[in-house]
């Protein structure tokens, strides 16, 4: 009977994760156990090296630090950023032309109503 444990190496898991990872756990989503178990890491040690070689954060004290971050993580970090602005931009973007077509149609049935029942509502006067 074969096991199902699979031995995987650093070059498994894209920068992308390893930046995901280590951002989760300094902005306290999950502590490193969690992430750990999360996304099917199989060694503890591993996520705490990724927190030394990228993130902010000193695993020993859990005092945040000001180390500057790589033009690469700085780079995945913009990437993604950018792509969650296109996503909202995308979903705004259909609000406004549902909007647009609400008021075409609101402006239909305002027209139909004034015809049909011979009242100025456009032109009303609130007194």
């Amino acid at each position: 009977m074969k096991s199902k444990y699979v031995k995987r190496t650093q070059k498994d898991y894209t920068m992308q994760l390893k930046l995901q990872i280590v951002r989760e756990i300094e902005e306290g989503i999950f502590t490193v156990s969690q992430a750990q178990r999360n996304y099917g890491i199989q060694s503890r040690g591993t996520v705490v090296k990724w927190l030394e070689k990228y993130g902010n954060f000193d695993p020993h004290y859990k005092v945040k630090t000001t180390i500057m971050k790589t033009a690469e993580q700085r780079l995945l970090e913009l990437e993604q950023e950018n792509r969650l602005l296109k996503k909202q931009k995308a979903a705004l973007e259909q609000e406004l032309a549902n909007s647009d077509k609400k008021v075409i149609l609101f402006d239909m049935m305002i027209d139909l109503a004034e015809k049909e029942y011979q009242i100025p509502i456009r032109t009303a006067k609130h007194s």
